[in-house]
């Protein structure tokens, strides 16, 4: 599994810090936005072509795994 540092970044220089998928500018949240608004993960891949499936894939796991750790 990679490890955050390698699915988004944060910069002042990209967008003011927003995170962002690594070694784009595409911000995390409009992934989640276009999600919750029905649209599948093709269309955000078409939509932005510099975010590969694998990242889009990695960070949901990402965020699932720490959705279903114990507490």
């Amino acid at each position: 599994m990679a490890t955050p540092n390698n699915l988004i970044e944060r910069r002042k220089d990209i967008l003011g810090g927003t995170p962002v998928f690594k070694g784009t500018r595409v911000p995390v949240s409009t992934f989640f936005e276009y999600l919750e608004a029905d649209h599948s993960l093709n269309e955000f891949l078409e939509d932005f072509p510099t975010v590969t499936k694998q990242q889009a894939i990695q960070v949901l796991e990402r965020f699932k795994d720490q959705l279903l750790q114990p507490q």
